[in-house]
């Protein structure tokens, strides 16, 4: 199994790669940073890193190649690599801010990395997935809780965005032999979009190792011609043992 993961130098996406890379596939993992990507790739057994900027067309096309190339073609896209509300509000856990005093930049920016980066990535990657005859496409995505919390925008719309997204692409590829699902923790987690300084004391939160099981199994052939599915990861040995 070939695997690209964007967003992979921290949290939830170095816990896949991480994962991925210990189940034995070959992993290209993507950051902002070249240099911080192949850092953290080198501590993976035999991944790669390569700098990403998932707004930027051209970024895009470069890293698809690169990944494609050195990895001799890619099997599996896990679309992870996003932005949270700290951008826009540092204090939003406890000092929520409504919607009309988010900044105009600040809302673009979410947008364009969360949503507008997974639609960039994914019409990178389709193409070359058909014309291989197959591949797989995992979409990262957060509770429906956030899609509609007090406090919440841009991070949330971004996000009920991108299960759109996800759902419409299920449409077009069923089929085809590109299959789309979607993956989410179940909870909120610890990774740096969450400041943990602004919490409640003795809230629980999930580690990001929770992903990890879910997309080595979704990697696996076990998962083929699994399509359209919305997978809980702190729920996934339930949701794996109801299938039928």
């Amino acid at each position: 199994m070939r695997a690209l993961v964007t967003g992979g130098t921290s949290g939830l996406g170095l816990a896949m790669a991480s994962a991925l890379a210990d189940a034995g596939a070959t992993v290209a993992l993507t950051g902002r940073s070249g240099a911080r990507a192949s850092a953290v790739a080198a501590d993976l057994p035999g991944a790669v890193g390569l700098e990403l900027d998932v707004r930027d067309e051209a970024s895009v096309a470069r890293a698809v190649d690169r990944a494609w190339s050195q990895l001799g073609g890619v099997d599996l896209l896990v679309n992870n690599a996003g932005i949270g509300m700290r951008t826009v509000n540092p204090r939003f856990m406890t000092e929520p801010r409504g919607f009309w005093e988010v900044p105009v930049d600040g809302f673009r920016a979410v947008i364009d990395t969360n949503l507008t980066g997974y639609f960039l990535m994914v019409r990178e990657v389709t193409p070359r997935m058909l014309a291989a005859g197959g591949g797989r496409i995992v979409n990262i995505s957060v509770s429906g809780s956030t899609m509609h919390r007090a406090g919440f925008v841009p991070y949330g719309p971004s996000r009920a965005g991108s299960e759109a997204l996800s759902r419409i692409m299920a449409a077009d590829l069923r089929d085809t032999g590109v299959t789309v699902n979607l993956l989410l923790p179940g909870g909120p987690t610890v990774t740096g979009m969450l400041p943990l300084e602004s919490v409640p004391d003795g809230r629980r939160f999930l580690e990001p190792a929770v992903m990890g099981p879910p997309i080595v199994w979704l990697a696996s052939d076990a998962a083929a011609g699994v399509h359209d599915e919305r997978i809980v990861a702190a729920e996934f040995d339930r949701w794996l043992r109801d299938r039928p």
